[in-house]
């Protein structure tokens, strides 16, 4: 099962707090999925993903957040805390 940094997002509208990501990736390797293709990925157990924090190099896993009667999001999880470090990241090109 591969192992993917994950180091820039896409959301339509980059300054809105409200809306979904919709495309993760790593332009230095290069690649990029929509959220879609991350979640059935995480699901089929076939890829991992994770962000480095910049500051203090902490490792946090992405995982898929089911909330009831909404569609699944993606959101980092690390050291049993969920966060948001995947808003953190820069808008991917």
């Amino acid at each position: 099962m591969p192992d993917v940094q994950v180091t820039c997002i896409t959301k339509p509208h980059p300054q809105s707090p409200h809306e979904h990501i919709t495309h993760l990736g790593n332009p230095d390797v290069p690649w990029k999925w929509t959220r879609e293709q991350v979640i059935t990925s995480i699901d089929a157990g076939t890829n991992t993903f994770f962000v480095i924090d910049p500051y203090n190099r902490k490792r946090s896993n992405v995982a898929v957040v089911r909330p009831s009667g909404r569609a699944p999001y993606l959101r980092t999880h690390a050291d049993g805390d969920w966060n948001d470090n995947l808003l953190s990241l820069r808008q991917c090109p």
